[in-house]
């Protein structure tokens, strides 16, 4: 009997190690993907940029802001 008990609690704990040994889940924190798109729509907002002028100064910054970071 006491070798049942003893099997049985090695399988308890071995089976908690496997469990513990698991990788963890990835952070549910998604990064920016675009971190020059904020400092555009900050300097539109700074200029009271509105409508198609806004997309259009928001379109050319990005742009820049890629060439920049591309070199």
């Amino acid at each position: 009997m006491k070798f049942v008990t003893a099997f049985a609690a090695a399988a308890i704990v071995s089976c908690a190690t496997a469990f513990a040994a698991d990788t963890p889940a990835a952070p549910s924190a998604t990064p920016v993907r675009h971190p020059s798109l904020k400092v555009c729509n900050k300097q539109a907002d700074a200029k009271q940029l509105t409508g198609p002028a806004r997309a259009q100064f928001i379109k050319t910054c990005k742009a820049s802001k890629a060439d920049k970071s591309s070199r």
